[in-house]
């Protein structure tokens, strides 16, 4: 399917839906990042995305999210309290 297919039909399917536009690459960066949150693997995300290397998917992705920094800051917080205890 040619690329201007897609990008037609999803602006009708936005605007029939009364929803504002938005870029249909957006999607694909919210994919990524949900993905990430919920836990997914650096790799699988990289295969899913298509990306040639996983350094990529690293550098668009990886920083992105407050819940994965406060995620891992909690994680880091509960493993330096075992330390010392």
């Amino acid at each position: 399917m040619p690329k201007s297919s897609l990008f037609n039909a999803f602006s009708r399917i936005l605007k029939r839906a009364e929803i504002p536009s938005i870029p249909i690459h957006s999607f694909r960066h919210t994919h990524a990042v949900l993905q990430l949150e919920a836990g997914a693997d650096m790799n699988y995300i990289q295969e899913r995305l298509g990306h040639g290397s996983m350094q990529i998917t690293a550098d668009v992705y990886a920083h992105v999210s407050k819940k994965i920094e406060q995620d891992t800051m909690s994680e880091f917080e509960n493993y330096t309290k075992d330390i010392l205890n």
